[in-house]
């Protein structure tokens, strides 16, 4: 009897129809999802905007370096009494005025307020941009995940339709030999039994890909699973260097990763906060000035001219203000102490980041170990297995041995085939994931 490996089935997927409604043609790789995801992810789109706004408001900060300039007119009618050219008022005149004026404001010293807003801005912006980033490494890693599931759910249906095909080649020789007299039918009904239970198994594979192919194109926001595919690579040889030990990995880490140098970026603008609540201990210069004129007129009474007026009602203002803060009921203080909480924090929020992180390198690190040292035994007892499988197959023709001896061969085979693609896509996802803590991209 020929036996036909598992292994050989993972170059058969699931026909599926056309290809998903996007532009890309073919099986996806692991790059090719990553980067439609980063480049059409809803979260992504929102920290894209985030960070958009963060510029919007450091171009908001640095024009209040700025002088504001405004302009006006005004029309004002009196009736009844006015007041006339020689100073002095009349009863019964109507009189009319017509005022422009242009001014300017602009700050000459806010206890430093400007300035640390332009930088609280800045800062602000630079911890968007990280927290970007950030989002993305979150998406690579979520696309990385769910491509290993597919790989792993296509490995287990392979398994599947490799046992379909040995049960349908066993129920074929037992009926035939059923026909000679040198089976029986409780033996032929067994095999039946066995082919059905096998069926079920492709079933509940073919479920499970589906599965994880529905999780991964929903991460991609694409609008169909249907004829969704991926690219198997060649995982025959897995990483098999010394893992670097956490510690290393964790100060490397603490370098590239964005989520620290985010919460970094803010425990720096909590600095700021503190020295702009600082800012009411200080006095606030402005300077202001403008140009103003007008038109007078009085019902009944000739007077210069329009033209006239203006020119000679023409008045241009300068002021210099100067404002020290005496007592603000303790508001600045308040301000301060808020500040200096909300900068304790900040530390705390750092310290705990970075904590989380070497947990999770740690985690990783030992998942790693561990998922190497069951893949080494997958691998020993796959082969062990399959080796049994044989010697069974062969004692089973030769009727040397029982259906359900033969059965009990082949779960053990199926069993050390299914630990031996999941530890292999557990190690190696775990190792692109050490990799991806010290800032390398996650590849297959």
């Amino acid at each position: 009897m020929t036996k036909i490996h598992p292994f050989l089935t993972l170059a058969v997927v699931l026909a599926l129809p056309v290809a998903a409604q996007t532009d890309h043609t073919g099986p996806w790789t692991l790059s090719d999802c990553t980067n439609y995801a980063l480049e059409h992810n809803i979260t992504l789109q929102q920290s894209n905007l985030s960070v958009q706004q963060r510029e919007t408001q450091l171009a908001g900060a640095k024009a209040r370096m700025l002088p504001g300039v405004s302009a006006s007119a005004g029309e004002s009618f009196s009736f009844g009494r006015g007041l006339r050219s020689d100073n002095t008022y009349a009863d019964h005149s109507n009189t009319t005025n017509t005022s422009f004026s242009v001014g300017a404001q602009m700050p000459i010293f806010e206890g430093f307020t400007i300035k640390n807003n332009i930088e609280l801005s800045r800062l602000n912006l630079e911890a968007a941009t990280v927290d970007l980033e950030k989002a993305r490494d979150d998406i690579r890693t979520r696309v990385a995940q769910a491509f290993v599931q597919i790989l792993y759910s296509k490995e287990i249906l392979g398994v599947a339709k490799s046992q379909i095909a040995v049960d349908s080649m066993q129920v074929e020789r037992l009926t035939t030999m059923l026909r000679t007299g040198k089976a029986s039918s409780a033996e032929v009904s067994a095999a039946e039994a066995t082919l059905a239970q096998s069926r079920l198994s492709m079933a509940q594979a073919e479920g499970n890909l589906r599965i994880a192919i529905l999780d991964l194109t929903q991460l991609l926001e694409l609008p169909s699973p249907e004829g969704f595919d991926v690219v198997i690579p060649d995982v025959s040889t897995l990483p098999d260097e010394t893992l670097t030990p956490p510690e290393i990995i964790y100060k490397e880490a603490l370098q590239v990763k964005p989520a620290i140098r985010g919460e970094q970026l803010r425990l720096q603008a909590a600095e700021k906060n503190i020295d702009i609540a600082r800012g009411g201990y200080y006095p606030n210069i402005s300077l202001s000035g403008g140009v103003g004129t007008n038109y007078y007129s009085i019902m009944g009474v000739q007077g210069p001219s329009f033209g006239t007026q203006l020119r000679d009602n023409f008045s241009p203002a300068l002021s210099l203000s100067f404002s020290v803060p005496i007592f603000d009921r303790f508001s600045t203080r308040t301000n301060v102490r808020t500040a200096k909480l909300s900068h304790l924090n900040q530390q705390l929020q750092l310290e705990n980041v970075s904590k989380t992180l070497y947990k999770e390198i740690q985690q990783a690190y030992y998942n790693a170990l561990t998922a190497r040292k069951k893949y080494e035994g997958s691998l020993a007892a796959e082969k062990s297995a399959s080796q049994a499988f044989e010697i069974m197959s062969a004692k089973f023709e030769n009727s040397k041995a029982s259906i359900t001896e033969f059965n009990e061969a082949k779960n053990r085979l199926v069993s050390a085939q299914s630990d031996l693609a999941q530890a292999r896509y557990q190690f190696l996802y775990q190792a692109r994931l050490l990799d991806f803590y010290r800032g390398n991209e996650i590849i297959f």
